[in-house]
């Protein structure tokens, strides 16, 4: 992957240097059918952040205010969409980013692989939420007990054979897994928390993302809760 990856920052490195200006404000779109003035869309990455956390700590607590007149809100969207964060998430069903922020149709770009694991197709996917639709926040969202991270430990504490394409998985979650190895305590959840960082750390690392703020963060299967990592 990296000299695939080589690659497709060569070819876009011309766009990205275009890109790298202020973040247009965009307009809220309105939720037909509530009632209410649309309230204003974040237009930083520290208001995003906010109205994420505030949306998840709605969802933990069992008090969404979501989904609005969804048909209203997709009428509205069919001209454009203007969402405020992009959300690398894993491909787990309990781990539903909409659900997990409490936020509506429209208002996140989300991307999903097994373990957040990165790949061409991930980049250029979050390279045009950033240059494209101006999105300000990226978040890349680890969780408690994921399976993939399960099958790297495995395969590291075994040696057995990994099948097919779950062998692209284990290799890019392993150099997390032998890292924290030695780490007492909970090794699938260091191994998660390291891998989920330096996911972080490789997206604002690369100059295609020099527009947006991009941060680390675990959810909690148990509580609901999304926190931030270092």
């Amino acid at each position: 992957m990296a000299s695939n990856r080589r690659a497709f920052l060569t070819v876009t490195a011309s766009a990205t240097a275009s890109a790298a200006g202020a973040l247009a404000v965009v307009p809220a779109q309105a939720t037909a059918g509530t009632g209410r003035p649309p309230a204003p869309a974040p237009a930083t990455a520290s208001a995003a952040l906010d109205e994420l956390l505030a949306g998840n700590r709605r969802y933990a607590v069992g008090r969404p205010r979501r989904p609005q007149d969804v048909v209203g809100r997709r009428r509205v969207l069919a001209g454009g969409q203007h969402p405020f964060a992009a959300v690398l998430g894993c491909i787990d069903s309990r781990v539903v980013p909409e659900l997990v922020f409490d936020q509506g149709l429209g208002d996140l770009l989300c991307i999903r692989t097994a373990g957040q694991v990165l790949d061409e197709a991930v980049l250029g996917s979050l390279q045009y939420a950033v240059e494209e639709l101006r999105v300000p926040l990226v978040v890349v969202l680890g969780h408690e007990r994921c399976g993939a991270v399960a099958a790297t430990l495995g395969r590291l504490r075994t040696g057995a054979a990994v099948p097919g394409h779950l062998e692209l998985l284990v290799e890019e979650i392993s150099p997390a897994a032998r890292r924290t190895r030695a780490l007492p305590g909970d090794w699938a959840e260091h191994t998660m928390r390291a891998h989920t960082a330096w996911v972080r750390d490789a997206i604002r690392a690369d100059p295609a993302f020099a527009g947006a703020s991009v941060v680390a963060a675990r959810f909690d299967l148990d509580s609901g809760l999304v926190a931030l990592l270092p």
